[in-house]
């Protein structure tokens, strides 16, 4: 546990290594998450300007429901599941020049719409600073109960 009370992001979120790009879990709720990203000089897809794409706020977007989907998870109990974007809609990436090592991020998202396997999230990415949104739309996500289902199915 952490001090805010959470696990680590590392137990709840399927992503491992470099690739998990989320610091913390800051507020849980069942409808929402607020997660933080430090973006260091270390983190994954750091330009050689010292700045991550803009892009990659919708990765941070989408790691915060997957941060989500696990925190329900281990309040039930379970192990967290793997988890798909299948698309984003009214997406608007509000900072041109993308993220500087040094910028603390705060990622929210809130469920609008589903229950099980197929969910909607609003979502939002703030500049910590000054509260001003770099990221926002809604991502559409896939998170499976189980993957056997899809094993050896192939493409026609």
């Amino acid at each position: 546990m952490t001090d805010t009370g959470f696990p680590s992001v590392a137990d709840i979120v399927p992503q491992g290594g470099r690739m998990m790009l989320l610091s913390s879990i800051l507020e849980h709720s069942e409808d929402h998450t607020v997660c933080a990203v430090e973006v260091s000089a270390d983190t994954p897809f750091v330009e050689a300007g010292g700045a991550v794409p803009a892009v990659m706020g919708v990765e941070y977007l989408a790691q915060c429901v997957a941060a989500h989907a696990g925190l329900q998870a281990w309040a039930r109990g379970e192990p967290p599941r793997v988890g798909f974007l299948i698309g984003a809609r009214r997406l608007d990436l509000c900072a041109p020049t993308g993220f500087r090592v040094g910028q603390r991020l705060i990622a929210r998202v809130t469920r609008t719409w589903g229950e099980e396997e197929f969910a909607m999230f609003a979502c939002r990415l703030v500049d910590a600073a000054s509260d001003a949104v770099v990221v926002e739309g809604n991502l559409n996500v896939f998170l499976p109960r189980s993957l056997e289902r899809f094993q050896g199915v192939s493409p026609r």
